[in-house]
Parts: structure tokens; sequence; C-alpha cells
């Protein structure tokens, strides 16, 4: 198995009913501007997206509850 390290995201589609994922690193950061590499595609199932959304949540309530995050609430207008 190899290990893909991804800064975020670049692009997200939808084709044929594969979610395809673009991941990027930032290379370079100078004055507002910042280079972006692709490092890879995650491509998967709508389920699978579905399914990854869900272990995602449930880990970033887990960062919350053990203090490694905090939640911001949205502003009221």
């Amino acid at each position: 198995m190899q290990t893909i390290y991804a800064d975020g995201i670049a692009n997200m589609s939808l084709i044929d009913g594969v979610i395809r994922i673009d991941l990027v690193n930032i290379t370079q950061v100078e004055q507002d501007k910042t280079n972006v590499v692709p490092v890879g595609t995650v491509a998967m199932s709508l389920p699978g997206l579905l399914r990854t959304h869900d272990q995602l949540t449930k880990m970033i309530n887990k960062m919350v509850e053990d203090g490694i995050l905090t939640r911001n609430e949205p502003e009221s207008n």
C-alpha cells in the first residue's frame, strides 16, 4: 500500500457515477502566491464517498471531544 501526503483538494468531479478527487501539495508560498502541485487522484463510488464522509465526520467529532479541534459557530446576521 502506498501513502500519499496531500495538503488539500484541487478539484472534485462526478463522471459516470465515479467521484474523482484531485489531491495537491502546496510547495511554495510567496507574497500571496502559492505553488500547487498535483500528487494523485482518488476515485470512488458514491456509496464509498458517503462512507468516507461518515468516517471523516466521526474523526472530526472525536478530535473536538478530545480538545484537538474547536468548532467555529456560524456568524448570525
